[in-house]
């Protein structure tokens, strides 16, 4: 029976639509840390599809994400959503990454579960705070831009590793600490202390993304910078834009040369740059 292996686990964790239900199921498997991997499995994705949702949050394109005024109980939830939507979705990538892809090192199975436990952390926190403001998750519509290049990088692995974690992850690094200020100023110490915690472990969970995109890119005799391009081109990743969090990228494992060319993208003209979606 396949259910003894982590993996398959994995992807039954990542069916469940309830928020909550997710979440224990994801703590439970974190305590089950001697699990088989069962990394030889070749697995199939269901036809239901995936990940399992909710309902609600309606899915809406970025642009009709709305900002409010966080100096209002209902502005700082809106952004509290926001986030929470980004670490409910940060959950299933970590799931989605332990059962779709076979063959690797187990190793790598466990270190993206505990990603995944601590995805969980994240999304209690920010829920947990969004019932102190009178609301909960699903009350505003959300975006799925992080999902929507799970989607697009699904039969690649360089390409997910390069341009899920170490591309749109990574810029949770940059904008943590413009937000975590921002909510300190409206006056949310404990918004801010919960962006504290997040950032503390995103830096982790980036540089995890660092090191196994260069180990499978050294395995199949591939530049991993000078590839990155290619495939940012290639998926439509979005462009950068600064500033960028130099500290945090560094402790996090990008290369200085990766990050001077990040700076120089960030100035090329929009005209200059290929179209995504």
């Amino acid at each position: 029976m396949t259910k003894q292996y982590l993996r398959p686990l994995a992807l039954e964790a990542l069916l469940i639509a309830d928020p909550i239900a997710k979440a224990e199921r994801v703590k439970a498997l974190q305590r089950q840390w001697s699990l088989p991997v069962g990394a030889h499995l070749c697995l199939h994705e269901p036809s239901l599809g995936l990940p399992g949702r909710p309902d609600r949050p309606q899915i809406v394109p970025p642009q009709q994400v709305k900002q409010r005024s966080l100096h209002t109980a209902e502005g700082r939830a809106t952004l509290l959503h926001a986030l929470a939507h980004i670490e409910f979705n940060a959950i299933n990538l970590a799931l989605d990454i332990i059962w779709r892809y076979e063959g690797m090192p187990d190793r790598f199975y466990g270190e993206w579960l505990c990603v995944a436990y601590e995805e969980v952390l994240h999304f209690e926190l920010l829920n947990q705070h969004l019932q102190h403001l009178g609301y909960a998750y699903g009350d505003f519509p959300a975006h799925d831009g992080l999902w929507d290049m799970a989607e697009r990088t699904k039969n690649d692995l360089v390409a997910r590793l390069a341009l899920v974690p170490r591309t749109l992850e990574a810029r949770g690094l940059d904008a943590c600490p413009v937000v975590r200020a921002k909510l300190a100023h409206a006056g949310d110490e404990q918004a801010a202390a919960i962006l504290d915690i997040i950032l503390r472990d995103e830096v982790g969970h980036v540089a995890l993304g660092n090191t196994w995109y260069r180990w499978l890119c050294q395995q199949e005799n591939l530049d991993a910078i000078e590839i990155y391009p290619g495939l940012a081109m290639q998926y439509r990743a979005p462009r950068l834009r600064g500033p960028f969090n130099i500290p945090a990228r560094l402790a996090a494992g990008f290369y200085a040369e990766e990050i001077d060319y990040l700076q120089q993208q960030a100035q090329v003209p929009k005209s200059q740059v290929a179209p995504t979606d």
